[in-house]
């Protein structure tokens, strides 16, 4: 949540946002040029007015009166094309800005560790990244250059009206204080609402996000009812945010309206009794402050208006540039280039908290040579996936090393360590697409016949090709249209393909039928051969080939050996949660 200051205007956000506008100095030139004629531009009609009037209407001139109509009719054009080139390209830079941000602020959230996912809401992060960033389109389009033009034209009106007749316009501005002191106050008002919109729309999106995201919970645990109570009432804070500004709006623009009205008013009341008087104050010139006080009014009221168009700029740009300026990333000091690795790892000492003082691992020092193929079994929570984050960098370590090769993961870029790191999870994240680009992510370097050579080597190009259209079929939403054995498939072959010197597998096997199961086995002996292997295994009967069984408990390492090994060791740990699930098979 932006931390509501209080203030109007956050010069330090505008002067951030107008900084993107740099790059395109040339058209935000000419949509600002084009603001500077239209203020010069108003005021040539009401002046032709006046003249028109006085010279000619009243003195009934036909010819006069037809020459100053056509001259208002091109002073008219004149302004449709100043208006046409304004709107363009005040819109044209807001969209290429807004482009920049939102490139920043995705790039940005690419980098970020996997804490700060873990933390944070998904659906607050695209409002910051969708719908904020439309919010400051508006910051420009609609905000910095009306405002800009607005001013320059109640200016231009003020100075025009003064050179006239000062009288009038002392009786047309003397409205303008107490205008400009209800602006105020409505923009204060504003700010702190808009605020409040902006939080509960993130809710809104967040909430929907996770709730159509995890339907099958939702649907499953019968809580389609809870959960449309909770909608309502995260809904009805959003429309109760939204009314307060209604009501705000719907106090200002009467009050400002009235005050208009009385403006005129009294330019009427003075100058006809100035003209009854014959005091030198013209019908023509009536008519001209008439059409003055209205140039001067209307903008005052719209500036409110668009400055609240500033304000929700101002204020989205405030919760996007928190998300730019959060320091989330993983460090990337690293200058060695991860090539051709041999795979040997080790960890020393290692300790790791995803919550300050909640161990995870407290100290675990662990040696995987070349070629092996490591397992980690233990009890959930014992810290078997946190130390495959941590050889790939998605967290970093509170102390301790871990190396790869004998170097440390921090002195190789990040880049090219994530690319000899392959990682198979247990739930399976697929996009909307074809089954063919979940493999290769789109890299352009793999081609189709070399994923087809590596679906044969593993066995599951048949299953592909039972698929409609094969590589080409389209998963939808998170692999919907494949069962989860298949997705784990998908996934052993992208892992494959991507040709890595290491290779993770997390509880690959778990959660899948009797002949996925063997698919998956036959993938894992294949992908593993001559490859430095960790596979983090719930069912123990599939790792009873492994090198090496590491057994953790409560974030250290218990026991380790052979399996044959470890079934020797009396009331051991391993022993018994083996013999715990050999006896669980038997019975089902």
């Amino acid at each position: 949540m932006a931390e509501k200051t209080g203030n109007a205007f956050d010069m330090q956000i505008f002067s951030r946002l107008m900084s993107f506008a740099k790059r395109y100095r040339l058209y935000f030139f000419i949509a600002s040029s084009s603001t500077i004629l239209l203020a010069l531009f108003s005021v040539l009609s009401p002046l032709v007015l006046i003249n028109t009037v006085n010279d000619y209407i009243l003195s009934n001139d036909k010819v006069g009166l037809r020459n100053y109509t056509l001259l208002m009719f091109a002073i008219l054009l004149v302004e449709v094309l100043l208006q046409f080139t304004f709107i363009y390209f005040a819109n044209w830079v807001g969209q290429h800005i807004i482009r920049d941000i939102r490139a920043k602020i995705f790039r940005h959230i690419l980098q970020f560790k996997m804490t700060y996912f873990d933390n944070n809401s998904v659906g607050k992060l695209v409002t910051r990244v969708v719908s904020d960033i439309e919010t400051i389109a508006a910051f420009f389009s609609n905000g910095v250059f009306t405002i800009l033009s607005d001013i320059l034209k109640m200016l231009a009106v003020t100075i025009v009206m003064l050179v006239l007749n000062w009288k009038l316009a002392l009786i047309t501005l003397s409205i303008l204080p107490i205008l400009i002191y209800a602006t105020k106050l409505f923009q204060v008002a504003i700010k702190a609402t808009f605020q409040e919109v902006r939080n509960q729309v993130a809710n809104l999106n967040g909430f929907v996000q996770e709730r159509v995201t995890g339907m099958k919970i939702v649907q499953l645990f019968n809580r389609e009812k809870i959960e449309y109570q909770n909608f309502k009432n995260i809904n009805e804070k959003h429309k109760n945010a939204n009314i307060k500004t209604i009501w705000y709006f719907s106090i200002f623009f009467p009050i400002a309206e009235i005050l208009s009205s009385i403006g005129i008013g009294l330019i009427v009341w003075f100058g006809g009794g100035q003209v009854v008087q014959d005091s030198g104050i013209s019908i023509g010139m009536i008519m001209g402050f008439i059409q003055f006080a209205q140039m001067l009014f209307r903008p005052l009221r719209q500036i409110a208006d668009k400055f609240n168009q500033l304000q929700m700029g101002i204020v989205a740009g405030e919760r996007v540039f928190k998300v730019i300026d959060t320091d989330s990333s993983i460090a990337k000091n690293g200058t060695i280039k991860a090539a051709n690795l041999k795979g040997d790892i080790n960890l020393e000492n290692v300790r790791f908290s995803y919550i300050k003082d909640e161990e995870v691992l407290k100290g675990v020092t662990l040696d995987v040579k070349s070629g092996q193929t490591i397992a980690i079994v233990g009890a959930t929570g014992a810290g078997k996936s946190t130390i495959i984050n941590l050889i790939n960098r998605f967290y970093e370590i509170d102390s301790g090393t871990i190396k790869i090769d004998g170097i440390s993961v921090d002195d190789y870029t990040l880049e090219s360590l994530r690319n000899q790191v392959a990682i198979v999870l247990q739930d399976v994240f697929l996009f909307s697409d074809s089954i063919l680009n979940n493999i290769t992510l789109k890299d352009e370097n793999i081609t189709l016949k070399e994923v087809e050579k590596a679906a044969k080597q593993i066995g599951i190009h048949d299953f592909i090709m039972t698929l409609p259209g094969g590589y080409q079929y389209n998963v939808k939403e998170r692999g919907a249209m494949l069962s989860s054995g298949q997705r784990q498939l998908i996934a052993f072959l992208r892992a494959y393909v991507s040709k890595p010197s290491i290779l993770i597998l997390d509880e690959a096997t778990s959660s899948v039928d009797a002949h996925a199961e063997q698919m998956i086995q036959y993938a894992t002996d294949t992908i593993t051969k001559d490859r430095t292997s960790i596979v983090i295994a719930h069912r123990l009967a599939t790792i009873k080939q492994a090198d090496k069984i590491i057994v953790m408990d409560k974030g250290l390492i218990v026991e380790e050996g052979s399996h044959q090994e470890l079934l020797e060791k009396e009331n051991g740990y391993y022993k018994n949660l083996y013999d715990k699930q050999f006896s669980l098979d038997v019975a089902s």
